[in-house]
Formats: structure tokens, C-alpha cells, sequence
């Protein structure tokens, strides 16, 4: 019996993330004429785990009961890899879509990784620390025989962090025995973490800024950049943007927006969010409604927060003329075909924040040699790898005359294909 008539099968993992995921699949599929059975085996992950688990707050005698998952889209290219995120409203569709996601974004960059994703329902800003990493722990116990080196590799995403991942790293190495640091990336650089490792995927997002600046006839000295989300992501993008000349004229993240025509000093508004928390109130700088950032007249616009923020109703009152998206998933396919018809050249996210999970790869590889590499030489070879698979996948669209998300979700699932035909099927 076919996967597509097992009734109720497909709804393992239904949510609109997911939907919007396969969605987006099935219709790549459908231009490259994929073979139906690799696309009936792509379209849903290949193992899915959800744990429920205990873990005891600082009061001794209470006692929390969470969900966590981890999802694992695809195991034939080699180890998978993606992010944890702890998140109040996280669940298995979100997690199997990123998943999704993730194994397309190591293809697109030819890294020997399928994708996957974890979560912990809970609220990490109502946690201490103790807390969360009796929480970190218990759910490394829970997952233990899924992940490692050569089986999953876990990375920070939304709610954790460099100490999360040192804390999955001791637990997994006191578990085996010894100590294991390439059961993690974005760890501290004591533990085994690379340099440039946390800024990775807003410089890598970045990099893309000159070879699409010359595509499109863009001068990148002077050109107007604005930027929502204001944390790791939006901070290294708008801070690299600025040393490559361009300014940085507004600037968004959960305590308000900012905007100032002349540009911003980056550094002076990093130092101001570390004293309060936010960009709102810098000096200088006019009072902003966040959702008016979608609408500025700027060259490059940057969405660096959450997901699904581009949608139908602002994509007609965007002004960019290109929209680098350093999150996931911050334009929904509506928002998409809507912004194609405006001519808006979108570099998506399956290549614009794949910055991340290169220099991941790179502390993976380092953390195998015992060979660790300078921040000269990892940021050259981020940027070599990216600028090539942005190259590779602006002939695709050019030569089949498609958007560069399509092309670059042509590039990833040939690349799956063939390691899936190469393979075979067993037995």
C-alpha cells in the first residue's frame, strides 16, 4: 500500500507550517518532473520522535511535564543536522517543516548532511538557568539514541544558545563515556566551538549582497538596507552590511522599530540594546511602526525574526528591491507570487541564511580533525561556498526561466534524487 493512501498518514505532521512546506515541495516537484516515488518518500520525514519528560524547577517539590520532538527528514546523505528550538507553541509539523528545510538548504550548499530539527515546548524566558538546563539534559537523556557525530547533530535555534549546546555535549559525552564534541555545533569555543560560529549566518547572509548587487545592477556603496529582528542574525547582517559600505536606515525587533535616512552607527545601537534590551529609544533616530519596515523605500530588505511576516496583505506595499530572508520561512507563498509579479528579487532563505549551517559544518569538521582553522579562513570558505551555490542556482533560474527560489529548491532535490537513486532501495 502507497504511502499517499494510507489514510491519516500524512497528517502525522499536519500544521500550516508543514502544509506550506510540502506545498512548496510539490510544486518544485512538478516543474522538475521528479520521479513519484522519490517525491512520495521526500515528502514526509523519514523518523519522527516525541517525548514527554519531566523536569523539576528551582521550587524542589514542583515537578513540569514537557513535549519535546526531533525530526529527522533525511538520512541518506549523511548525518543529519539541525537546530533545537525551545518555543511555548512549538509542535511536530513546525518541526518536521524546518526539517524539511534544512535537508534543501544542506543540498543547496553541498554539505553531507539531510536535515532535521528538535523542540521543547516551553518558554525559555520563563526559565533560569538552572532550570533550563535540567530541562536541556533531561531531553538529551530522552533523545540520546538518535543523536551523535555520525547520526544527528543538533545546533542553537530560537530560545537556546552556545551553554545549551555545551550542556547536550557533557551529557552526551558523560552518557558514552568520553568526550564527544561533534555531537554538537555552535558549542563554546572551550568546548570545541569554532570561531565565527555564532555570527555565521548573518555575515553569510550578507556576502550575498555584492554578487546580487551586481545581477541586478545595484550599487552596494550607499545603498539602503533595513533589517527586522535585531538578534544574532540581525545584528551581525546589519553590522557586516554597514562595514560593506551600505546603510543601514532602519532597524526592528520586539521592543519597537527605529529609522534614520542617514544610516545608523551598528555598533552604537549594539551597545544600546545591551544596556536596554532593545533598539527602541536610541538617540538619533525617528520612532518607527514595526510593520512599516515591509514598506520603506530601501535596496535591501532583511527580515532576520520569525516566520511568516511578508504576508499578502503588506507584500503589495513593499518598496524593496530585494528582500535577503535571513529567517525562515518570513514570506508566505502567497506573499511570494505576489512580490514575483513586482519584480522583487528574493534570495530565500534556503541560501540566505545558509551561512549557519556551513559554519557549522565547518566545527564539525574541525571538531573530527582536532584541527581548528582561523576566523580568516573559515569566513573565506563561507563565503566561497556561498557565493558558488548562488551562482550555480542564478543559471538555473536564468536558463529555466524560473524565481530563485524555485531554482534553488531545483538545485537541493536533484542533489537528494541522485543520492537516492544512487542508493537503491533496501532490500
Amino acid at each position: 500500500m502507497v504511502l499517499s493512501s494510507q489514510t491519516g498518514v500524512t497528517n502525522e505532521w499536519d500544521s500550516p507550517m508543514f502544509r506550506e512546506a510540502v506545498k512548496q515541495f510539490e510544486h518544485v516537484a512538478e516543474v522538475m518532473n521528479l520521479d513519484d516515488n522519490i517525491r512520495e518518500r521526500l515528502s514526509v520525514p523519514q523518523r519522527s520522535l516525541i517525548v514527554s519528560f519531566p523536569f523539576r524547577r528551582d521550587a524542589y517539590d514542583t515537578v513540569d511535564t514537557v513535549l519535546g520532538y526531533r525530526v529527522q527528514h533525511l538520512l541518506t546523505m549523511g548525518p543529519t543536522k539541525g537546530g533545537i528550538r525551545y518555543a511555548e507553541d512549538v509542535n511536530l509539523g513546525e518541526v518536521a517543516a524546518l526539517a524539511m528545510l534544512m535537508t534543501w538548504k544542506c543540498a543547496i550548499v553541498g554539505l553531507p548532511f539531510g536535515g532535521a530539527k528538535g523542540g521543547v515546548c516551553v518558554n525559555p524566558r520563563e526559565l533560569s538557568r538552572s532550570e533550563t538546563q535540567r530541562l536541556t539534559r533531561r531531553y538529551t537523556m530522552e533523545i540520546i539514541k538518535f543523536i551523535g557525530p555520525d547520526q544527528d547533530i543538533p545546533a542553537p535555534d530560537m530560545g537556546t544558545n552556545e551553554h545549551t549546546m555545551g550542556w547536550i555535549m557533557d551529557t552526551y559525552s558523560t552518557h558514552v563515556g568520553h568526550a564527544e564534541p561533534g555531537v554538537v555545533t555552535g558549542k563554546p569555543p572551550a568546548l570545541g566551538g569554532s570561531v565565527a560560529r555564532r555570527e555565521a549566518t548573518g555575515r553569510g547572509l550578507v556576502s550575498l549582497i555584492p554578487p546580487t548587487a551586481h545581477h541586478l545592477g545595484i550599487k552596494v556603496e550607499g545603498s539602503r538596507v533595513a533589517v527586522h529582528g535585531f538578534g544574532n542574525v540581525g545584528q551581525y547582517a546589519a553590522l557586516a552590511a554597514s562595514e560593506m559600505g551600505a546603510k543601514v536606515i532602519a532597524l526592528a525587533d520586539i521592543t519597537g522599530a527605529i529609522h534614520n535616512d542617514s544610516g545608523f552607527d551598528i555598533e552604537a545601537v549594539r551597545e544600546h540594546v545591551r544596556r536596554t534590551g532593545g533598539v527602541a529609544d536610541f538617540p538619533d533616530s525617528d520612532v518607527l511602526e514595526p510593520s512599516m519596515i515591509f514598506e520603506l523605500d530601501c535596496d535591501f530588505l532583511i527580515p532576520a525574526a520569525i516566520q511568516g511576516v511578508i504576508t499578502e496583505e503588506n507584500a503589495p506595499r513593499v518598496k524593496a528591491r530585494v528582500i535577503l530572508e535571513g529567517a525562515n520561512g518570513p514570506t508566505t507563498q502567497k506573499a511570494d507570487v505576489i512580490l514575483r509579479e513586482m519584480d522583487v528579487f528574493i534570495v530565500p532563505d534556503v541560501l540566505a541564511n545558509a551561512g549557519g549551517v556551513t559554519a557549522s559544518y565547518f566545527e564539525w569538521v574541525q571538531d573530527l580533525q582536532n584541527y581548528f582553522w582561523s576566523e580568516s579562513e573559515i569566513v573565506g570558505r563561507l563565503r566561497e561556498i556561498l557565493n558558488r551555490a548562488f551562482s550555480e542556482v542564478l543559471d538555473i533560474s536564468i536558463s529555466r526561466k524560473v524565481d530563485l527560489r524555485t531554482a534553488c529548491l531545483i538545485k537541493g532535490i536533484r542533489r537528494v534524487e541522485s543520492a537516492k537513486l544512487a542508493r537503491g532501495v533496501y532490500p
